[in-house]
């Protein structure tokens, strides 16, 4: 896939790891198009970028997929790629002690399942146009093995992470390719809440996506991310051992 002269949007493109990937590909010679609930820091964001756009849209609101759907079509004709990153983390999972733990996976599961595929639905027919596309959604490595604290979101990750790769089947033999980028802990104002600052940085998630991008790695697993999941495929439980840091 080429990394430049594309059209690019991003969804939760105002902070993290959206932000670091915006960054590199405004500098690359891409049109981006970020996405973000919060005007202010959309605008903040996007005052530090070139050739950028920013909207606000909440992608789990039906009124403003519309609204943002009917925007690009409309302004954006060459859009050619779109980068699923805006996430909910409803807060730290307690199964045995938690009296809201439906709210919370009711919250977490539209955001980073259900909503990605509705804007997915939604463009793929202008995606079909272009004479390249790509589509990125962004999911986790709790996506194969669960967080004991992110029991939930885990679990709406391992939903992405299913459908995802049911599309890339489902669009093989057209001109829309399917990648899914798998990061750990990413040291974000998104992860606070669970440690985020041991993690790695998102500037080192962006540069090992656009060097997957450029080559057609489909299944992008960051950092340690590779040997966590080829142990996970010879030892599942010794992979959710060494999630919860109890490894033999």
């Amino acid at each position: 896939m080429k990394t430049s002269q594309n059209t690019v949007l991003i969804t939760g493109g105002s902070a993290g790891i959206g932000f670091e990937i915006a960054k590199q590909l405004s500098a690359k010679n891409n049109h981006v198009i970020i996405v973000g609930r919060n005007p202010e820091r959309l605008q903040k964001a996007a005052a530090q970028l070139q050739n950028v756009t920013a909207i606000s849209a909440d992608i789990s609101n039906a009124a403003d997929v519309e609204n943002l759907v009917t925007k690009l079509l409309s302004d954006f004709p060459k859009l050619n790629i779109v980068i699923n990153n805006a996430g909910a983390a409803a807060g730290l999972s307690d199964l045995l002690n938690n009296t809201d733990t439906f709210e919370r996976a009711s919250i977490e599961m539209h955001t980073n399942y259900l909503s990605i595929i509705r804007l997915n639905e939604k463009l793929l027919p202008l995606l079909k146009k272009q004479t390249e596309a790509a589509i990125v959604n962004v999911s986790s490595i709790v996506a194969f093995l669960p967080g004991k604290v992110t029991a939930t979101y885990s679990a709406s990750k391992a939903a992405l992470h299913s459908y995802t790769q049911a599309l890339r089947v489902a669009l093989e033999d057209t001109n829309v390719k399917v990648f899914e980028l798998m990061p750990p802990l990413v040291d974000t104002e998104f992860s606070t809440e669970i440690n985020g600052h041991l993690g790695i940085k998102p500037s080192q998630v962006a540069d090992e996506f656009l060097a997957a991008l450029e080559t057609d790695n489909y299944e992008i697993r960051v950092a340690g991310t590779e040997q966590f999941y080829q142990l996970y495929l010879s030892s599942p439980a010794e992979a959710l051992k060494v999630l919860h840091g109890r490894a033999s």
